[in-house]
């Protein structure tokens, strides 16, 4: 954690009294990941574990991720539970001025709009465009992490631009041309709850969560799986900057907008994706999709 920006990041293992693990899973976990093993009774009282871990979380995670893990989830039979949690902000290197926010419409679909507080400013940003989308980059103070916008050309365009999705794309969206854009952005807040389980399984990760699951590296037994997988986040998009937090897809280059003449306008009116991202590392902190600002 700098001065610049707030990030933290914090794992940790929740065993069942009396279950242990192997050494060299310890030594993994502790070098690799930071983590830290807790030790609870899922057997005697598991909504006692349930309060314990949801605190863990929503305090690493500044009290933005509260109760990751519902009522009814852990029960006697829980063994372990392995929390991951990320809380970021991070002020604009060059703020949007308040005065300039005014409601305007965002277009849900082709032809229905709602009204939001459409932020604008203009400046130098990373910018780049292709066939399909228009791309920014906007640096928070420090210069170390910025927010990448994908703005798909038109208003129905984000589930194929999601579809088109690469690692190369990622690739090209972080090395962005510097000019003059006016731009417009919605300030928006979301927070996302998701059940990961039928997502693993459609990746063809099956095996975890049945009787076929070899977890026996983690305590040389063969009688553990993956009874749940649960995912929640939180970010806020205002004029200062950006808070967020988690608790754990023929493709056209990228091409700079040449410089001479007006500066491009780019307005995001409609759903688009977005990337906060370590810049020196290209580690891609949060990604994700705003489709209705107001949610």
């Amino acid at each position: 954690e700098g001065r610049e920006f707030a990030l933290r990041v914090a794992n940790a293992l929740w065993l069942q009294e009396g279950y242990d693990v192997l050494e060299e899973f310890r030594r993994v976990m502790a070098m690799h990941y930071g983590g830290a093993f807790e030790r609870v009774d899922f057997q005697a009282d598991p909504e006692a574990a349930r309060g314990a871990i949801n605190g863990w979380v929503e305090e690493r995670t500044a009290g933005r991720i509260r109760d990751i893990i519902p009522a009814g989830v852990l029960n006697a039979l829980t063994r372990l539970v392995l929390a991951n949690a990320i809380y970021f902000k991070a002020a604009w290197l060059r703020p949007f001025p308040e005065g300039n926010t005014a409601d305007e419409p965002f277009w849900l679909t082709a032809d229905q709009s709602v009204p939001v507080p459409m932020m604008k400013a203009a400046g130098r940003f990373g910018y780049g465009e292709s066939a399909d989308a228009q791309v920014l980059s906007m640096p928070y103070v420090g210069g170390e992490v910025s927010m990448t916008v994908v703005l798909p050309r038109v208003r129905e365009g984000l589930s194929a631009l999601e579809q088109s999705l690469t690692a190369g794309k990622l690739t090209e969206w972080s090395q962005l041309g510097s000019r003059e854009v006016i731009v417009g952005l919605p300030r928006f807040e979301i927070t996302s709850q998701l059940r990961l389980d039928g997502v693993l399984r459609q990746l063809g990760m099956t095996d975890a969560f049945s009787g076929q699951a070899d977890f026996s590296g983690i305590g040389g037994r063969r009688d553990l799986f993956i009874s749940a997988a649960l995912h929640k986040a939180f970010v806020d998009v205002n004029e200062e900057g950006t808070e967020a937090a988690a608790a754990t897809a023929i493709v056209a280059a990228l091409a700079m907008a040449p410089e001479p003449g007006r500066p491009p306008v780019f307005r995001a009116d409609h759903p688009f994706l977005f990337l906060i991202r370590h810049d020196p590392t290209g580690a891609v902190l949060f990604i994700g999709r705003v489709t209705d600002p107001r949610d």
